[in-house]
């Protein structure tokens, strides 16, 4: 009999709940990039309708960025404080209310602050449901549940754009109809959520509050799992660990290492989001073409998030990692090189979106094995918020060389540096590939390290 509930889970192959909830994790991480995407569809109607410049509106548009990093950094500790599922509802709650809220302003200060309030509930979100995505999995299959969580992204930009772009084309809509759209999926997800994802058993184990048995007995019988008769023994030294461990000595390094490497990576990343409707209509295509040719580097993301997934089962997740960086930056560098013909700018901005959204979804991964139960969430939160600051500065730094006079394959590849030099700082991570970033056993838990995974059984 297994008296760990996170030893079951770890050794037992995944239940229906468990491959469900990972399945709302894909669509709650869908939110963000259409949520990345809307607002770019928006913004020309706000221009028109307010009558304001490109200046104004790129302050409107940083907004939910800035929010996002706010949200990851401050609200992934309240996912390891209170709890994961609680902390999601809350989150969706506040994507609602600031999607809708957007829909009734008039002003770009109001809009801004209502994009910020949906930025801190994105950003809040995507430390919470890595955290569930890794806890919900069993040891086997947890790289390959993170990748597929990680796709939602990507999926979300491509299913979410085309969506808003037949609502903008239909008679009598204007850029509100992005944000009622955005309002309607993130409302239908919070019944979703609360009815279907229950608390972490990792959670539950760890921080164990009052009826923590019973929730997990209950958890397990829904996941189909035989139930525990005790709590795990949690020690006094243990029980006051907390979030903040993620700048103790013991987690600094991985911490910093993982930070930085998102970072430099993120760098690259929205170098191509951003900069390749503008690159492709300035060759002498049209705005619509351009568009298409983005759609291809989200494409490319969601089957490089897939196929990392799929390799991670056989092979260890930080050498392919250090792999899809480096060829993050060469397919880069190649479309920097391309000339003006829309197939092969499509075919090559495919390829550099397999290679950098794979390149997120492996780093993504690494978070979740690196940061132990307790501060998993906030050592997520963090790395992603500190990444997003790569986000705002990606387009800014480009912008900037190309207006100093750089041509687009100096420009490329000055960018792509950004995850080669990511790949360079990942190398000096310093984790067992036998070890998973749970925490099973009491004594890693006074150890606070990540401790060795049991050894997964087939399923």
């Amino acid at each position: 009999m297994h008296t760990d509930p996170r030893e079951l889970l770890n050794r037992s192959p995944m239940s229906p709940l468990q491959i469900i909830v990972v399945g709302i994790t894909i669509g709650l991480n869908a939110l963000d990039g259409f949520d990345v995407l809307s607002i770019s569809f928006a913004s020309p109607g706000i221009a028109q309708e307010w009558g304001i410049d490109r200046a104004a509106l790129g302050i409107v548009l940083s907004m939910e960025l800035i929010g996002m990093a706010m949200g990851s950094l401050l609200l992934g500790g309240v996912a390891d404080k209170v709890g994961r599922r609680p902390t999601i509802l809350g989150c969706l709650m506040a994507m609602a209310l600031g999607m809708f809220m957007a829909t009734t302003v008039s002003s770009l200060i109001e809009l801004s602050i209502w994009r910020i309030v949906t930025g801190l509930g994105i950003g809040g979100m995507l430390a919470s449901i890595n955290a569930v995505a890794a806890e919900f999995s069993n040891s086997k299959r947890l790289p390959t549940c993170i990748a597929l969580m990680s796709i939602g992204y990507p999926v979300g930009a491509v299913l979410g754009g085309m969506v808003v772009a037949q609502l903008l084309a239909a008679p009598g809509s204007d850029w509100r109809s992005v944000f009622y759209f955005g309002t309607g999926v993130t409302v239908f997800c919070i019944p979703l959520v609360y009815f279907l994802v229950p608390e972490s058993v990792h959670w539950l184990s760890r921080k164990q509050p009052v009826g923590a048995l019973e929730k997990i007995n209950r958890s397990l019988q829904r996941m189909k799992h035989s139930v525990v008769t005790a709590l795990p023994v949690i020690t006094a030294e243990a029980r006051k660990k907390s979030s903040g461990d993620i700048f103790a000595p013991a987690l600094l390094a991985i911490t910093v290492i993982l930070a930085l490497a998102y970072f430099l990576h993120v760098t690259t990343f929205y170098f191509i989001l951003k900069w390749v409707p503008k690159i492709v209509t300035d060759m002498g295509f049209t705005p619509s073409e351009a568009a298409g040719v983005l759609v291809w580097a989200n494409v490319g993301g969601a089957l490089g998030g897939v196929v990392l997934g799929l390799l991670t089962i056989r092979f260890e997740v930080k050498r392919i990692t250090l792999l899809v960086l480096f060829l993050s930056a060469v397919t880069v560098a190649m479309f920097g090189q391309t000339i003006a013909d829309l197939n092969r700018i499509a075919l090559l901005v495919a390829f550099a979106g397999f290679f950098t959204n794979a390149g997120i979804v492996g780093l993504y991964t690494i978070m979740a094995q690196a940061f132990p139960t307790h501060a998993r969430a906030f050592g997520t939160g963090f790395a992603v918020g500190f990444g997003r600051g790569g986000s705002v500065i990606s387009p800014i730094i480009a912008g900037f060389l190309f207006e100093a006079g750089y041509e687009l394959p100096e420009v490329a590849a000055g960018m792509a540096l950004g995850s080669l030099i990511a790949a360079g700082v990942l190398l000096f991570l310093k984790l067992n590939p036998d070890r998973s970033g749970d925490v099973p056993a009491p004594v890693a838990e006074e150890a606070g390290q990540p401790v060795p995974v049991i050894p997964a059984q087939a399923g």
